[in-house]
């Protein structure tokens, strides 16, 4: 294992606020992630189920926990599968969890092979009505590949026709936006990461510098310290900055340009998302600050907007407000365009055409909707950016923040004022 695992405590405590939401005489069950085929007979890395790690720590493919707190034999009440282990397994594809280190990981006593999962399965279903089965709502994913949790789901209604079924997405997204303190030292430990990856690559950055060795360097910077990215990483040079989801990485950073880096580390499933903008050749020209500054303004005021009681849509509606007036100051909109603006298609919209943050934990894009209203221990992105394509200048800037009645920011002592960027660039 790469990274230091969360001790089992805070996944006990977190099945025990799943098991209270359930219905009486229900059970659940969850699936790990498939096994991506890549080509050949290779698989892309794995990556847990990160609604299956959040309740047990277990970090490896082909496992399955059931839930089943009414059931009269104890040790059937919770119990996880894991696939069963032999001396050939381990020389050809490496270690996997004994029964013993899962029970320790995860805290369930009752740890099984996945070899006696439908036996145990007929038993538990037997004493049921009602069964939360799992699955991926995230609201703007959809997929043609059908999942794990998907053919699971359509064989138990097959084989248990009788049985009703929930959802149990809604519940866990319910508990998963608020984070325990040990997923915030985990996420706080991702955006140190990132931080060791940023500066080492200002240390590099120069005219002549190939996009993809700046992302190289982030990636040594996060290997050595047990980390992935926790997403493709864009490392935007001159006009490239203002494509969104530039993931090319292949251009030469060229004299004069700004440089948008997009990336995170991933520490223990746990995710940081930071984007920084800086100039290549060590210093930002006039017109260049002045859209720097003004991202800076709009992240500053958002940042100092996320605490308890307003919701992401209401934040970046204030955000946007603000960002009329930037737009204004910088001669790209007039006021009067404000005034005279379609509602449904606001004239800021064609500089700044993303929202101001979104939902971050164990998904970079994390559970929950605009519409849920912030409370203390959620962790939300703040990311204003403009982008003027005819003056190849693309800018966002963006911080992890902890919702708080004084909002936390988790990348505090992350370079971000313009002089300090200069200087470091200076400097090295």
């Amino acid at each position: 294992m790469r990274y230091q695992p969360i001790p089992s405590d805070m996944y006990i405590r977190n099945r025990a606020k799943l098991v209270g939401k359930l219905k009486p005489g229900s059970m659940a069950i969850i699936n790990s992630n498939d096994e991506m085929p890549r080509s050949g007979d290779q698989t892309f890395p794995f990556k847990q189920n990160s609604d299956l790690f959040y309740i047990s720590g277990c970090d490896q493919e082909k496992c399955v926990l059931t839930l089943c707190p009414g059931h009269p034999v104890e040790s059937l009440r919770e119990v996880l599968f894991i696939v069963r282990t032999n001396d050939l397994m381990v020389t050809w594809n490496g270690y996997k969890y004994t029964l013993t280190e899962a029970r320790q990981l995860s805290g369930i006593k009752n740890v099984k092979w996945l070899d006696d999962f439908e036996l145990t399965l007929r038993d538990q279903m037997s004493r049921v009505q009602t069964v939360y089965l799992n699955q991926n709502e995230y609201i703007k994913f959809t997929t043609e590949v059908p999942s794990r949790d998907l053919r699971f789901a359509e064989k138990m209604k097959r084989e248990y026709p009788v049985h009703t079924f929930e959802r149990l997405a809604p519940l866990l997204t319910d508990l998963r936006k608020i984070k325990e303190p040990e997923e915030i030292t985990q996420m706080q430990k991702a955006c140190d990461i990132t931080e060791e990856g940023f500066r080492r690559a200002l240390g590099m950055i120069k005219p002549g510098v190939l996009e993809y060795e700046i992302e190289a360097e982030f990636t040594h910077a996060f290997a050595i310290r047990g980390a992935v990215h926790a997403y493709q990483p864009i490392v935007a040079s001159g006009k490239n900055a203002c494509v969104l989801h530039y993931i090319t990485n292949d251009q030469t950073c060229n004299n004069g340009d700004l440089l948008l880096l997009d990336i995170g580390a991933e520490y223990g499933n746990y995710c940081a998302d930071m984007s920084r903008t800086i100039p290549v050749n060590g210093k930002f020209s006039a017109r260049q600050r002045q859209v720097y500054e003004a991202v800076l303004r709009l992240l500053k005021a958002g940042m100092k907007m996320l605490i308890p009681g307003t919701t992401n849509e209401k934040w970046h509606a204030e955000v946007t407000k603000l960002m009329e007036k930037e737009l204004i100051g910088l001669g790209l909109i007039t006021e009067e365009e404000v005034k005279n603006q379609d509602p449904s298609n606001p004239v800021f919209f064609k500089y700044y055409m993303h929202g101001t943050g979104h939902f971050l934990g164990l998904d970079v894009h994390d559970v929950g909707s605009r519409q849920d209203e912030l409370k203390r221990g959620m962790v939300i992105t703040c990311e204003p950016g403009i982008y003027i394509p005819e003056e190849d200048i693309g800018i966002r800037l963006e911080n992890d923040v902890l919702v708080d009645d004084v909002p936390v920011n988790l990348m505090a002592s992350i370079p971000v004022e313009p002089d300090d960027i200069e200087a470091l660039m200076k400097k090295v």
